[in-house]
């Protein structure tokens, strides 16, 4: 099947913007977590408990440009930081996360502003916006597709072109902010595939759903920036795009992406993984993307992949 995009990332609860535009991290030594075991005679390393108190300082902060995910395996809870964060500010989330346990916060520096991104696979339009369609899913004889939920969220009926010659179909939900998945049913059936649209005049079938894993190679689609690749730097990250926008249970990656790849699919293989909220960076420089985890979506709406 073709995808299509959308403006929107997401991850560790960061603040980034709502737009595919994704980049490298500068710093990466800076997001090296502590060691796994605690140096002989030094202090204990910090329990489940403590790290999610830390986490929840970094949220309680509010401080748009971030993203933040716990890495439990080495004690740490890390913290991405756009070009909007300032020394001050970072100096508060040091201070936020001290009170409850010093020494676990890890702040690195991706260039550019995290945003939301709109676009997929193939590029959709509604609401005034360019998105990027993820996957088509069905349910009975119901063909949907799914995207990005910062899309969907104002409703409508949604095109396959800018001049809204061709309808995809009427968005049937949203769940943005807090996920940042929508679904949209199918006006003509026929018109759903189960592909993903590789940029190259191939397509890719997806054939299931699964879960992300960390080190795991990825690839995404969206409609601005074709087909990319990375891999898997954080699960169950929150971001903070701004103005009461944040997610949280992202799938963290270092794949590139720029405004309009929002609602994209990210897979590996033939498997779904997840699609495209938001990020930082571009495709010349690098990026740090967030995406909402594909097996939420499909639950929360009682579809599967073709």
């Amino acid at each position: 099947m073709r995808i299509t995009r959308s403006t929107p990332f997401g991850g560790a609860a960061v603040r980034v913007r709502l737009t595919a535009v994704a980049a490298g991290l500068l710093t990466v030594s800076a997001l090296t977590a502590p060691s796994a075991a605690a140096e002989p005679g030094g202090p204990a390393r910090a329990t489940a408990a403590q790290l999610a108190e830390v986490s929840d300082a970094v949220l309680d902060a509010d401080i748009a440009g971030t993203a933040w995910y716990t890495d439990r395996a080495s004690g740490a809870v890390v913290v991405t930081a756009d070009r909007r964060v300032s020394a001050r500010e970072a100096a508060r989330l040091e201070r936020a996360a001290a009170g409850t346990r010093p020494g676990v916060l890890k702040i690195g520096y991706t260039p550019g502003t995290i945003t939301k991104l709109t676009a997929g696979g193939e590029a959709i339009y509604g609401s005034g916006t360019r998105c990027s369609l993820g996957f088509n899913v069905r349910r009975g004889n119901a063909h949907y597709a799914l995207t990005a939920g910062h899309c969907t969220r104002g409703g409508g009926t949604w095109y396959t072109s800018p001049s809204g010659a061709v309808a995809l179909g009427a968005a049937k939900g949203s769940s943005f902010p807090g996920d940042d998945y929508g679904i949209i049913r199918h006006a003509d059936r026929s018109a759903a595939e189960g592909r993903v649209y590789l940029h190259n005049g191939g397509h890719r079938d997806i054939t299931s759903a699964g879960t992300a894993r960390v080190g795991q190679s990825v690839q995404r689609s969206g409609s601005t920036t074709g087909l990319r690749g990375g891999r898997v730097t954080g699960l169950d990250a929150s971001v903070n795009y701004g103005g009461g926008d944040v997610v949280h249970g992202m799938i963290q990656t270092d794949a590139c992406a720029e405004a309009g790849d929002s609602g994209g699919p990210l897979f590996a293989g033939r498997t779904a993984l997840g699609l495209t909220s938001g990020g930082s960076g571009d495709c010349a420089r690098g990026g740090v993307t967030f995406f909402q985890p594909v097996g939420e979506a499909l639950s929360a709406h009682g579809v599967k992949v073709y």
